[in-house]
């Protein structure tokens, strides 16, 4: 049976990989991208070194215009990026069965909520995974054991999440540097392979 993780490149995403992996699923690992930017290259870097199968699925312009002017108007992300992940859900639900992401209890976003995703699952048919029993502290120590990775402050280079060609549209529409003043600094951790 084949399971559609919605994956970044990330240790988050790349330990549900390995997880459903082990149950014994054929797991594919899915990149979402808008033409803006390609930011899906880290996330295949990082499939390719886990030795896992990474494909690209382009999602609707139209989506990342929408949340771009729900982030502008709210003045923070949460809410467009929200929109994004749900979006990219509902694709993987065309042709998975079983879709999976790396998204955490302690996460801000994005964020679904439990009835949400009952939704999902019964209007979709599908099954729903995540990490949503786990926090930072466990993930980092269990990936940890399992990863090499890096921590890097986010930029276009190392990163495949949504916020970078959120971050690109923004700055076409609203000029250059506007994206600094909505997206806090923070750093990314991406997987450079399995640990030795």
């Amino acid at each position: 049976m084949k399971a559609g993780i919605l994956y970044s490149g990330g240790k988050d995403s790349s330990l549900m990989a390995v997880i459903l992996n082990r149950m014994g699923l054929k797991v594919e690992l899915v990149t979402l991208n808008f033409g803006i930017y390609p930011s899906w290259k880290p996330a295949f870097e990082s499939a390719s070194l886990l030795g896992f199968k990474h494909r690209v699925m382009e999602a609707e312009y139209k989506t990342l215009e929408k949340a771009v002017k729900i982030i502008k108007e709210d003045g923070f992300p949460n809410n467009g990026i929200n929109l994004i992940h749900k979006a990219a859900l509902e694709l993987l639900a065309e042709e998975y069965v079983i879709i999976g992401d790396g998204t955490r209890r302690d996460d801000k976003i994005p964020k679904i909520q439990s009835s949400e995703i009952r939704s999902f699952e019964d209007r979709k048919q599908v099954e729903y995974i995540n990490l949503k029993g786990f926090g930072y502290r466990t993930i980092d120590r269990l990936s940890s054991n399992l990863f090499e990775f890096k921590k890097e402050k986010s930029s276009l280079e190392n990163n495949s999440d949504y916020e970078i060609e959120v971050r690109c549209l923004l700055d076409q529409i609203h000029g250059k540097g506007t994206s600094h003043s909505i997206f806090p600094l923070h750093y990314q951790t991406r997987v450079m392979g399995w640990k030795k």
